[in-house]
């Protein structure tokens, strides 16, 4: 299984008035561990928008585990749970830096065309992306 690793400094912005991460900014952690996976698999998200589609989140699940505070560095992890052919699932875990696990994620994404919201197949439109996917993900659906 490929994962792949992003560092985030935790900013003061992310926190609430107890300088703890509001849970939400979790939600922006794992897009940028899906971006950072997309990359080094040698993708762009925003290649995939230039062609006419994007890939909306169809569900999100976070389990909080322990509170990560202002001034940590954290480690996002990302892999591809599972990919089938309209749906896939990436797999997350949020580390703090002495590798204790504080949240497990899983976020569900489907892609559409951007002008009519249609689902389309990740093989259709791009098949190295595609077959990248199919043969690093955990399991297929």
């Amino acid at each position: 299984m490929y994962i792949s690793e992003k560092e985030i400094e935790v900013r003061y912005a992310e926190t609430d008035q107890m300088g703890v991460v509001y849970h939400a900014n979790y939600v922006i952690w794992l897009e940028i561990g899906r971006t950072q996976l997309i990359q080094d698999l040698g993708f762009t998200y925003a290649g995939l928008e230039v062609d006419g589609y994007i890939s909306p989140v169809t569900n999100v699940n976070i389990n909080y585990m322990s509170s990560v505070k202002y001034g940590e560095t954290v480690t996002v992890r990302t892999w591809i749970e599972s990919h089938g052919k309209l749906r896939t699932t990436y797999g997350y875990e949020i580390l703090h830096k002495d590798g204790t696990i504080a949240s497990k994620a899983t976020s569900e994404h489907v892609i559409v065309k951007k002008d009519n919201f249609r689902p389309v197949s990740l093989k259709k439109i791009n098949p190295q992306w595609d077959s990248k996917y199919t043969e690093i993900a955990k399991e297929l659906v």
